[in-house]
Order: structure tokens, then C-alpha cells, then sequence
């Protein structure tokens, strides 16, 4: 019987892609020396694409015979859903495994801010602490928390923010009844309510730079801003601005709206913490997200129920 046919267009953990090749004919895209005579030459026969990337209209329209992509990711954003949906495409991706490791992330980035642990370790690092003490930092007992999108991780990081004493309030779409914090229709409104502001909420057009010029200068210069969502959902610009001036008090961040570039204002300011984007990155959770793409693959490819689908 004849293996299906995936592209890969980025590589998985080892464990799971060598489960992923021992049942298909796997293409590795990031591989190939000339990915275009690649593409060209597999195009007719692709039944499946492995991505981290994104998969956009075109790039999907140029594999007649594919059925599936795999997003290795919670968020879908750069995968073109609607044209997949149009096509009878399926689309997955892999909820549920990262939500503690990205929540865990959000908590460090508060306490990392308010406590100013890289300014400490820069402090101590650099031999300023012979000549006197680090100025003190912030508690976040007793602070108010806003959460913007309070879907699987939203709710992570409500559970764990309640732990070191901040009372919790949140944004989103629609109100859920479920949900025992109070809810905000207005983003503002919560900004300017809250202490600290977590961004948990998915990217794409309907969340694009929700957190504006308004919701930045109604958190004010006393407040946290923490990102663990989409780099897009920030008026990147506006929030730069806000920190260099002292417009916004400090900000938290592993997402930035175009990634890897980082605005070089803020390597400079001792306001912000910053990663690059590794909100699910230990071994743990990329093999428990790679296990799940491979699964959803294999699952459609044997006529079965899809574990995770999108559309």
C-alpha cells in the first residue's frame, strides 16, 4: 500500500517525526537546498503539510490533492482556515498540551517584571552591589489582574495568579457564565481597572491591535503589561512609545508583532523583560505538541475522527 505523502514545512521533535516517516513519505521542506524544485516536483502527490510557519491560500492552492495541514501550534492565525475550509481541507492543532507550560510563562513574566529580576541579576552580574543596594521593586500581592481571553490558558493563568494574591478580572467576546471572575465587555474599561494586563487571546484579524493607545494609557505608568498571545494583538508602536516615556509602567513580553525583529527601543530599557517566543518551548511540551500533530495526521489518513480539528 502506498504511504501518504506529507510536506513538512519545519521539523518536529525527533520521537514523534520518526513515527510521522515510518508511516508516510515525508518531505522536509527546511531541508532542501532548492525549495521551489521541491515543491514543484512533490506538489501533485501531497496529501498533508507539517507547519509551524503558517499555510496561506496561495502556498495551499498549489497541492491539488491535499487533504490536511497540521499546525504545530495552538495558534492558527497564518494558516488561511477560511480557504481550507472552502477547499475540504482539515486543519488541526494542539490545545490543551501547552496550556500550563505558556501559563507558567505569564506568571513568570509578571513576577519577573515586578520584581525586577533581570535588572537584579544585571545588578549583581555587573558588580554594583559592593557600592549599595538594588532600588526596590513591586508586589503583586494584592493587585488587580486583567485577562484578555480567558479560554484554556487564560484560565491557567487566573488559577495561578490567584495563588500569590491578585483578585482576577477579565476581557473577551462574549461573557461566560461559567466563569466566576468578573467579566468586561469594554477592554478599556478593564485596562484601566487592572494592575497588570495578560494578553492570552488568539491572533488574527478580530483581536488585531486591540490593545491600543486607549487600553495603554488607561493601564497608565504604574501598570504591567504582560504578552504571551500574538505580537499582532499590541499597537506595537504605541506601546513602545508608552515605555520609553513612562506613558505605561513596565511590559513582559515572548511575543512581538514581527518577530524575530524586536523594536531596538526596548533593549534599552530596564522596564521590560523579554523572550523570544518559547511560551511552550521545553522538551516536554514540544513532544507532547508533536505527538499531537503526527496523531491528527495519521488519524485522518486511517479514516478516523480527527483528535483536534479547526475547521
Amino acid at each position: 500500500m502506498t504511504k501518504p505523502v506529507v510536506l513538512a514545512l519545519a521539523g518536529l521533535m525527533p520521537g514523534p517525526f520518526a513515527e510521522l516517516e515510518a508511516n508516510c513519505t515525508v518531505h522536509r521542506l527546511w531541508e532542501a537546498e532548492d525549495r521551489e524544485a521541491l515543491i514543484r516536483r512533490v506538489a501533485p502527490e501531497v496529501r498533508g503539510i507539517v507547519t509551524g510557519p503558517g499555510v496561506s491560500a496561495e502556498l495551499m492552492d498549489r497541492f491539488p490533492a491535499l487533504e490536511i495541514i497540521g499546525n504545530f501550534g495552538v495558534g492558527y492565525d497564518k494558516v488561511d482556515t477560511a480557504h481550507a475550509k472552502a477547499r475540504g481541507v482539515r486543519v488541526t492543532n494542539t490545545p490543551g498540551v501547552l496550556d500550563d507550560e505558556v501559563a507558567d510563562l505569564g506568571l513568570l513574566l509578571m513576577l519577573a517584571t515586578a520584581r525586577r529580576l533581570c535588572v537584579g541579576d544585571h545588578f549583581v552580574r555587573a558588580g554594583k552591589w559592593t557600592q549599595g543596594g538594588l532600588p526596590l521593586a513591586r508586589s503583586l500581592r494584592g493587585k488587580r489582574l486583567g485577562v484578555v481571553g480567558m479560554g484554556r490558558i487564560g484560565q491557567a493563568v487566573a488559577e495561578r495568579a490567584q495563588v500569590f494574591g491578585l483578585s482576577i478580572a477579565w476581557h473577551g467576546p462574549r461573557a461566560k457564565p461559567e466563569i466566576d471572575h468578573p467579566y468586561y465587555p469594554d477592554l478599556v474599561a478593564l485596562a484601566r481597572d487592572s494592575d497588570v494586563l495578560v494578553l492570552c487571546c488568539p491572533g488574527g484579524a478580530a483581536t488585531h491591535h486591540i490593545v491600543n493607545r486607549a487600553v495603554i494609557e488607561a493601564l497608565g505608568p504604574e501598570g504591567i503589561l504582560v504578552n504571551i498571545a500574538r505580537g499582532t494583538v499590541v499597537d506595537e508602536p504605541e506601546m513602545v512609545s508608552a515605555l520609553v516615556d513612562g506613558r505605561l509602567g513596565a511590559a513582559g513580553l515572548d511575543v512581538f508583532e514581527h518577530e524575530p525583529k524586536v523594536p531596538e527601543a526596548l533593549y534599552a530599557l530596564d522596564n521590560v523583560v523579554l523572550q523570544p517566543h518559547v511560551g511552550s518551548a521545553t522538551v516536554e511540551t514540544r513532544n507532547a505538541m508533536a505527538d499531537l500533530v503526527v496523531r491528527n495526521l495519521l488519524a485522518h489518513f486511517a479514516g478516523q475522527p480527527l483528535l483536534t480539528p479547526v475547521v
